[in-house]
């Protein structure tokens, strides 16, 4: 009979200290209790998870003010989470269960059920100008699109059609704060931080949405 429990064999004939072999149902259930340890005593700065969607997997992350990064998987999610631990905190612990409610929003809005969403969202990644551009975004109404330059003229500065692109591209939030509405002034797309094939996705989705 094999226990659940053991030692590496390498340890015991090398005389290191024994390394216990976990299955994979106990390493989970402690990484639980490590969730459920640190979220009570104030430890969780950002929780993250990823999750499948139309465009490829999606990483969410979360501090206890809201929703503070979505990503993509063309952004590198590893670089993404180093990111967040330079930027909002080194305490960063996979914690899926903490972000139910945003992943169920999203697979709402992908599922065309949803037009907005209503999660809290922490905006401490975007600083100053973008940080102006990125809350008008959700003034752009679902299934519609505003150009770069109707967006810089909206946020009083209308020669700043440079720094709106800008500040969409660095959006960390993206499909909550819907940057892929902003578009070229002759209509056509335009570039996005999951790329250009996401954002016809985006768009068509959200043009059959309102077809609806």
């Amino acid at each position: 009979m094999t226990s659940t429990v053991g030692y590496a064999e390498s340890s015991w004939a090398q005389g290191a200290p024994p390394v216990p072999d976990v299955t994979p149902g106990e390493l989970a259930a402690l990484h639980s209790r490590l969730v459920e340890r640190a979220g009570g005593e104030g430890l969780l700065d950002v929780a993250y998870r990823t999750l499948d969607s139309p465009l490829g997997a999606l990483l969410v992350a979360a501090t206890p003010v809201g929703v503070v990064r979505v990503a993509f998987a063309v952004q590198d999610h590893e670089q993404v989470l180093a990111d967040l631990a330079a930027r909002v905190s080194p305490r960063v612990l996979h914690a899926p269960g903490v972000l139910d409610v945003v992943a169920h929003e999203l697979e709402e809005y992908f599922a065309g059920t949803r037009r907005t969403f209503d999660v809290a969202l922490d905006l401490r990644l975007a600083q100053g100008f973008r940080r102006e551009v990125v809350q008008h975004l959700t003034a752009v109404p679902y299934g519609r699109t505003a150009s770069y330059a109707a967006m810089a003229t909206e946020v009083g500065r209308p020669r700043a059609v440079r720094a709106v692109g800008t500040a969409c591209a660095l959006n960390p939030l993206p499909l909550l704060l819907p940057c892929h509405r902003v578009v070229r002034s002759d209509g056509t797309p335009g570039r996005y931080a999951g790329g250009e094939r996401a954002k016809h996705t985006l768009l068509a989705l959200e043009r059959a949405g309102r077809a609806h």
